[in-house]
């Protein structure tokens, strides 16, 4: 999986989510102090439609190995914009086969640890434990992950995600789209958590443009 293109790509993400609703103390956050994260945003990939819509798409693993999905990471709602870190991102081989199997390259692995490094209160080996542990509880609903493309209703999904994932509300969930053909593709899911990992409601600036109905890709 390769999970940002570029810097900027993060940076826009980061700035996204320092702005949500987390304004009080922006300024006063020193650069040498601890930052405070409010909670995460996991960002789940349907794979066969992004690489579906990116043309050097079937040159990465994640597209040449047929990933139904992949987690593009596991973001910290901050006060700060300074979350870049020179700390190592280098996992045991053990892990990096576990990690591997949700974010397949290393290389957008590394970058990604980098530009949030320094705004999650752990390790990199612990930042990707809590990825595979946010990504093998969340329940996925079977037609995210079939091999035959299917017509969905953003209500109904919604529906089949809270049902799947107890404690979930709705509002903790944000889908996004683009269109191919003048047919919307289901693209990503974001998830939202508090900071001890329950389901919370995402902020108000994390939106989401799916119409009611559209399509999900299930083949390359």
């Amino acid at each position: 999986m390769v999970l940002m293109s570029s810097q900027s790509v993060l940076t826009q993400k980061l700035l996204l989510l320092i702005s949500s609703g987390i304004a009080m103390g922006f300024f006063a956050t020193s650069a040498h102090a601890t930052p405070t994260v409010f909670g995460y945003v996991m960002e789940v990939q349907m794979t066969p439609a992004v690489c579906l819509f990116d043309n050097q798409g079937s040159k990465k693993r994640k597209c040449l190995e047929g990933y139904s999905l992949n987690i593009t990471g596991l973001y910290p709602e901050t006060t700060t914009r300074e979350c870049q870190t020179k700390s190592s991102a280098v996992l045991s081989p053990l892990q990096t086969k576990v990690v591997a199997r949700v974010m397949p390259d290393e290389h957008a692995r590394r970058q990604l640890w980098a530009e949030i490094g320094g705004c999650v209160p752990m390790s990199a080996s612990q930042y990707f434990r809590n990825v595979i542990n946010y990504a093998e509880r969340l329940k996925i609903p079977a037609d995210l992950t079939s091999s035959e493309n299917k017509t969905a209703q953003l209500n109904t999904l919604r529906g089949q995600f809270q049902r799947l994932n107890p404690g979930l509300p709705a509002s903790g969930l944000r889908f996004s789209c683009r269109t191919h053909r003048q047919t919307n593709i289901l693209t990503e899911v974001k998830v939202c958590y508090k900071p001890n990992g329950q389901y919370k409601g995402c902020a108000e600036n994390i939106q989401e443009n799916c119409p009611n109905s559209f399509a999900i890709k299930g083949s390359y």
